[in-house]
């Protein structure tokens, strides 16, 4: 599908990864509707494109009428709304079925449904199970439509490494303590940079007759565990520190009695999560059918945790 003036409409497309699908869409020459809640928190985008070419526009997905609203004159469709903590079914479930039957409605030409690597409808956790299900609902609703499955994203604005970098940097800076609790610290990541998740997501939009009905899993080029990550960050942000392992039974029981308060270290949904590695399937179709070569989190990382080091980016940090 080449560039058009018909839009392609991003229901989410002011968070994390929605601004950098919006930047590739952009920069291909599209034209782009931001859907959310709260236009407003999206407007940065705005400044990534031309004069005239973004658009935004308020929507609830769970509301049906909304989203065939949103989707009206549009060409194609890319739903990256999920959540980590709160109503699962009516964010993962009801909304992507909403948008893949006014995706139908409108005669669309791609749909692009973010899901995630986990996603199953067996899954303890209510996110991947909920993703499992929305999957299933977009199928039914739009055949044709891109399933795609990430593991752990990274990138300058994230919630992975900056996350981590801070409770390291904060654990190290305790006096005489210096310990940095990591729960499920074997658990194994495929880390996998925003722009190339961005890039595919993209030729998933262009090339409808190439990816539609295709579900493909995308992974970086290396396969870390979560302790090994943290070893990693702490090096690259000169922290020393000693991580302590937190056992299973103590994490489930943490998650649990304080997973619903604000700024909780973990829930009990995202303890189910880790009870899985993150990694692509053997088999599944990924970056190599974009003729996509991931980028490594050591590569570009270290760009933006050198403001976690003592000086911020003037400090130094053993690097490994």
């Amino acid at each position: 599908m080449t560039a058009t003036d018909k839009p392609v409409v991003i229901f989410g497309g002011g968070g994390f990864v929605g601004r950098q699908v919006a930047q590739e869409l952009l920069s291909r020459g599209y034209r782009v509707r931001i859907a959310q809640r709260t236009p407003r928190l999206a407007m940065s985008v705005r400044s990534l494109g031309n004069m005239g070419q973004t658009q935004f526009v308020s929507v609830d997905i769970t509301d049906p009428d909304q989203v065939a609203a949103a989707l009206q004159g549009a060409a194609a469709a890319v739903n990256l709304v999920g959540l980590l903590k709160g109503d699962f079914r009516a964010a993962h479930v009801v909304g992507a079925e909403n948008i893949a039957l006014a995706a139908r409605a409108a005669g669309l030409d791609a749909l692009v449904q973010i899901s995630a690597i986990g996603a199953d409808i067996g899954s303890l956790s209510g996110y991947g199970k909920t993703k499992a299900q929305g999957e299933a609902a977009v199928r039914a609703a739009f055949p044709k439509a891109t399933i795609i499955r990430p593991s752990i994203i990274f990138g300058r604005d994230d919630g992975f490494t900056n996350r981590f970098a801070q409770l390291i940097a904060t654990g190290a800076s305790v006096p005489l303590v210096h310990i940095v609790p990591v729960i499920r610290g074997t658990t194994r990541f495929q880390p996998v940079h925003v722009g190339d998740v961005a890039k595919a997501i993209a030729l998933a939009v262009a090339e409808p007759g190439k990816h539609g009905g295709e579900t493909y899993e995308l992974g970086g080029p290396d396969v870390i565990t979560l302790a090994e990550i943290n070893k990693w960050i702490a090096a690259q942000i000169g922290r020393e520190c000693n991580f302590l392992p937190v056992p299973d039974g103590a994490a489930k029981a943490l998650a649990t009695v304080t997973g619903f308060l604000p700024g909780a270290p973990i829930t009990r949904d995202q303890f189910f999560m880790l009870l899985s590695d993150n990694v692509v399937s053997p088999g599944a179709k990924g970056f190599d059918t974009f003729g996509i070569r991931p980028a490594p989190m050591a590569a570009l990382a270290p760009a933006w945790l050198e403001q976690y080091q003592r000086h911020g980016r003037f400090g130094s940090a053993a690097r490994a």
